[in-house]
């Protein structure tokens, strides 16, 4: 029933003062009679009283999924957390239940989106112009990357940012341009990915941990990194001569590595047979110096001997290896010298 007429003044139509108490109560009485089947008041304040019980059960009640915690507000004032499960709370609107996931991780998407994403959050609004980027040395890139985090303190995500989800997308933005920015585009392109991801990741977590938002960064990851369409054909050249000037410089390493430690296995062989020989002729030429030197002691001792001795050991050396032996004696006179007619040609006698 609304309390206003048609020039804005509370009051019977008509009059200007306010209406009695005594005419409210009966119109109020009216129209729950109208409502009550069988215009009975007494069965309306039960029914009344029926549906007032089943809505204040209605809204005691709520559960908590397991990866989430609930915090409790009291007349909008913080009051507690209570653990996943069902619980209860005071009725109509006193006590409110915000639900929070604290064991989920949560991720926010520049550049492109997922489908199906829920949390619009998750999503860019403009992936275009999040993406487009000014590296070190002025050439632009169009970086695409994926921040995941997790809320570690429920009080500070609901209460301390007002939007903690949009405040993280901005504060992820300016980072990731601040980190491109120090880079040319040849280290964001090609060898500097892990080096973004790593400097992005520690100034995200130093900015939320500063401004209090009750986030926690696990992970900061490249994905898509491109240069602009205008300007595509050549970079793709580039990489491509990039990648052929590796290619031969693996190439070079691998004749390198396979030849290079077979001439020093080759060295390394020859030397140590070089000093193998070395030692064994030292060894033989001291043996051989060893052994004269003893004859030479022995034959001091008894030169006749020795020197026959020596001689007897030379001709059983030489003997065995003549076909043919003749032996003359010195007293012997007019003895014709015997030829061999039954030897081969070529053959010594």
């Amino acid at each position: 029933m609304s309390w206003q007429n048609n020039n804005g003044r509370g009051g019977r139509p008509g009059s200007g003062g306010p209406p009695e108490l005594g005419e409210l109560l009966q119109q109020g009485q009216a129209r729950l009679k109208r409502m009550v089947p069988g215009g009975n008041p007494r069965g309306g304040i039960v029914f009344a009283g029926v549906v007032l019980v089943a809505l204040a059960a209605w809204t005691a009640y709520y559960t908590v999924p397991s990866d989430s915690v609930a915090v409790i507000q009291r007349f909008g004032k913080y009051l507690k957390e209570v653990p996943p499960g069902l619980h209860f709370k005071l009725p109509f609107g006193i006590d409110v239940a915000s639900t929070v996931p604290v064991k989920r991780q949560l991720k926010q998407e520049f550049g492109f989106a997922t489908p199906g994403a829920r949390d619009p959050f998750q999503s860019p609004r403009d992936g275009r112009l999040e993406t487009e980027m000014v590296t070190g040395d002025l050439n632009a890139a169009l970086v695409e990357w994926v921040v995941q985090y997790r809320v570690s303190d429920p009080f500070k995500f609901l209460f301390e940012v007002r939007e903690p989800r949009g405040t993280l997308r901005h504060v992820s933005e300016s980072v990731m341009r601040e980190v491109v920015g120090d880079r040319t585009v040849d280290e964001v392109i090609t060898i500097g990915r892990q080096e973004i991801e790593t400097e992005a990741l520690a100034k995200m977590q130093a900015l939320t941990s500063k401004y209090e938002m009750g986030i926690s960064i696990d992970q900061v990851q490249l994905k898509n990194i491109n240069p602009p369409g205008p300007v595509q054909e050549s970079f793709n050249e580039v990489n491509q001569a990039q990648q052929e000037k590796e290619k031969l410089i693996n190439e070079a390493r691998r004749d390198y590595n396979k030849v290079i430690p077979l001439a020093e296995g080759e060295k390394d062989q020859r030397i140590r047979e070089a000093d193998g020989y070395r030692l064994k002729r030292i060894n033989e030429a001291e043996g051989d110096a060893s052994r004269f030197n003893a004859l030479l002691t022995e034959y001091s001792k008894a030169p006749e001997v020795t020197r026959r001795r020596i001689y007897i050991e030379t001709m059983q050396e030489v003997l065995p290896g003549i076909r043919s032996k003749i032996i003359v004696d010195e007293e012997s006179q007019g003895i014709l010298p015997l030829l061999n007619l039954d030897a081969r040609k070529g053959e010594n006698p």
